[in-house]
Formats: structure tokens, sequence, C-alpha cells
């Protein structure tokens, strides 16, 4: 079946139907990773987007669902160029295809993805439709997609009620609990949760309505911020809640949103980028120890230097290839934020050493 890609300024691609058939609008944004399909079907952060995988070949390997960083794929909409109808892996337990279609996905194959990427580098990101559908006139569909805004998607990502794994979840190891973790979920991966069980911690996770008073009177030990969708100077009343977090005391650690989330509660900004950091293979600078690591990212906004009292915080990392800024540290409290993803799942794990320099900051306020 026939598929086209509409996107706003016009352009318009013809592919075939891979998923469910329908027609979806969506912000369209693209990942360079060569690997790792199912874990960013299956982050959060993607909620209000459809992905354009650049890399051509997509679902060799297959699905195998425990790899999935959360219990349901989130983006509106996926683009590859040649999806693979026989996956070959020990571990596979389904096709690509078949799990889109599980998962009600509108997807189109066929398309140039590395063509697509120039537009969208070129031009900056741009909303676009997926549709099984043919149009003879553009005039209204286009007016549809120029509408369409990326809004309330926290709220629709986030857990529901307080839940809490302990060591041994997870397919976590089974170590003794040492330390109480509170996880703000803006939109949590399934690893953020491993990583912290991995250390030896009992994580109770908060929905993105917590409050912060109930967080700070359960006394943890440390506070994480996880990552999430959509524009972070939406969530106003988050905000406020982190704010109050920050003010506590407690050591707390964030990644992505919660980044963002933590420079705006300290009066900081944030701005759009043209076509934002998602892939594998993103170098950032540690700025003290000079050394480079490879980091995955998924980030469509960033946070402004110039926007900090210098004496209050300053930049812990930078990007290598545009020098926006990937890691604040604060200079008044017990606050560390990365923009990336330290526990990134495939990979790459040069940077999940960050969870022992929480666990560092947390044994530093317990001495």
């Amino acid at each position: 079946m026939k598929a086209f890609l509409i996107l706003e300024d016009g352009t318009v691609l013809e592919g075939k139907s891979i998923g469910v058939s329908g027609e979806v609008i969506s912000e369209i944004v693209f990942n360079t990773s060569m690997t790792g399909y199912l874990e960013v079907l299956t982050d959060p952060s993607y909620a209000g987007q459809a992905v354009t995988m650049t890399y051509p070949l997509i679902g060799n390997y297959g699905v195998n669902r425990s790899d999935m960083e959360s219990d349901k794929a989130w983006p509106d909409g996926f683009i590859v160029r040649e999806l693979s109808r026989l996956p070959s892996n020990f571990r596979c337990e389904e096709s690509l295809q078949d799990f889109l279609v599980d998962q009600g996905i509108v997807g189109i194959s066929g398309v140039d993805t590395r063509h697509l990427t120039k537009i969208l580098r070129e031009k900056g990101t741009m909303n676009g439709m997926i549709t099984t559908n043919e149009y003879d006139d553009l005039t209204e569909v286009l007016e549809k997609i120029k509408a369409y805004r990326v809004t309330g998607v926290v709220s629709k990502v986030s857990t529901k009620e307080v839940k809490t794994y302990v060591p041994g979840d997870l397919d976590s190891d089974k170590n003794p609990i040492e330390y109480d973790i509170a996880l703000i979920d803006v939109g949590t991966k399934k690893n953020i949760i491993r990583c912290l069980l991995n250390k030896g911690a009992r994580v109770t996770v908060y929905p993105s309505d917590f409050k912060a008073e109930d967080v700070i009177n359960d006394k943890p030990d440390g506070i994480m911020i996880s990552n999430g969708p959509g524009d972070p100077a939406e969530c106003t009343d988050i905000i406020e809640q982190i704010k109050i977090l920050s003010d506590s005391n407690i050591p707390i650690f964030a990644i992505c949103l919660g980044h963002q989330l933590m420079a705006l509660a300290q009066g900081g900004k944030t701005h759009k980028m043209k076509y934002g950091h998602r892939g594998a293979n993103h170098p950032v600078k540690d700025l003290k120890t000079e050394k480079v690591y490879i980091s995955t990212q998924n980030h469509g906004y960033v946070v402004e230097d110039e926007s900090f009292d210098k004496s209050k915080a300053r930049a812990w990392f930078i990007n290598v290839n545009d020098k926006t800024i990937e890691g604040m540290e604060y200079l008044d409290r017990p606050v560390k934020t990365v923009q990336f993803h330290p526990e990134a799942n495939a990979g790459p794990h040069d940077t999940n050493f960050l969870f022992d320099t929480f666990i560092s900051m947390i044994n530093e306020k317990k001495s």
C-alpha cells in the first residue's frame, strides 16, 4: 500500500505503508543511531513526534520486548528507508512490522531518509503528516499540519501513581538496599530505574503531578528527575515543585528534560533548537577534566548558558560540535544535571559513571 509523507513546507515524499494504515500529524525529527530502534520507539521523550531513522536498514534484528524502555511505543509515526521483513537474531521474538502494528504506529518506508534529514537540517524541524490517503489538493491538509503543536505530553507519559522498585526488579542486580531514591517521572526510561537499582537503591517513582512536600516528607537520600518529552517551559507547575525540591538540600541529579526543568526552576532560560540532537554518537566534553565522551541524546530544547548567574551555576559539559550546554553544576546546592543520557541503552555507556557521581553526592551529604 502506498503511503505519503507531507511536510508543512509542501514537500511530498512517497513510499510504502508500514505499521498500521491511517493518517497522523506530528513533529518530524531524525535520529542518527545505527542500532537501538526498539529503545527509540519506546522512549517516552518521543511522544508527539514522528521519528526518522537515518540508518538505511531498520528492523534487521527484530524485536525483543525485554529491551523496551517503557511498556509501549510513544512516537506518533515511524519513517525508514528500508524495513527488514526477515529479522535474524537469536533473541528475536517478533518482526518490527508486527510490533508497529501491535502498537498502532503509522509508518512509511521507501523514503530517502538522508534526503529528508538534509531538509530538516537546512529548514529546521517541521510538522508533517504520514498518510495512506491520496490528496489532490493539499491546501486544507497543510493548514492542519502547520497548526499542530506538541502539548500535554508529560502528563501523558508519566506514571499515574507512586511505584516502588527494589534491587532485583527490572532484571537488576540483587544488591542490599543502601539508599532511598525518589525519581520524578516526567517521562522516565526503565534503564534509569535499573541503573539506580544496580547501585543498591530502593527507587520510589512519583508522577509528574507530584507535590514536593510529599517527596521531601518521605525523606529520600537523593532525588532523580528523569528525561521526558515536549517544551520544558510548558511545565510551569512541575517547575515550581522542582524549585521547592532544590531548596531542600537533598542531593539531586537530573537528566534531559529534568536538566532543562531544573534550569528553569533556577531562573535560567531554554529555547527550541533548529533540529535538535537525537542519536547515539554525540560527543560531550567535561569542562573540568577536558575529557570527551560519546553520548546518546534525544532533545529539541537547550539551556541557554548566558541566562545564569555565574556565581550560582556553571556549565559542566558542553557539546563538542555546537558548544551548547550539556550539563550544569549548581554551586549553592547539591544539584547536578546533564542533557544527555548516561543510562543509555543500547549505548554507548561512556558516561554511566555519572550515577556513581550521584551516589557520591549522597554519601557526602550523609557523612
